[in-house]
């Protein structure tokens, strides 16, 4: 997937603050990408990641769809070509996006400050 590509960022405030506080904002940034999945049973899953929630649950595209519960997982490959640092960095950016969307003109306001 290139970069200007559209990547699904959660809508609930719980689960971007989960993402931007963790490195689920890692395997975030791994949409589209192809990498395999060990499992806590021993078994493995490969695919290409269609999404990542902020509860490390993985729906992997092969075949057919896989969904992966995030306790499941034990280990996440991370391909050689990734850029770790501005694959997170570009995750947060989304999140807080869709954070601050309409911030200045009226719109939602997450965690608004108090008026004294």
């Amino acid at each position: 997937m290139e970069d200007g590509g559209a990547v699904e960022v959660s809508h609930s405030i719980r689960e971007r603050v989960i993402a931007e506080n963790s490195l689920v904002a890692l395997l975030q940034g791994l949409q589209g990408q192809v990498t395999t999945v060990d499992l806590r049973d021993e078994g493995t899953a490969r695919g290409r990641v269609v999404n990542v929630d902020a509860y490390m649950n993985v729906r992997l595209a092969q075949l057919e769809d896989l969904f992966v519960t995030g306790r499941n997982v034990r280990y996440v490959h991370i391909p050689e070509h990734v850029d770790i640092m501005k694959t997170i960095e570009t995750q947060i950016a989304r999140i807080h996006r869709v954070r601050n969307f309409g911030s200045d003109r009226g719109g939602r306001k997450e965690y608004a400050k108090k008026k004294v």
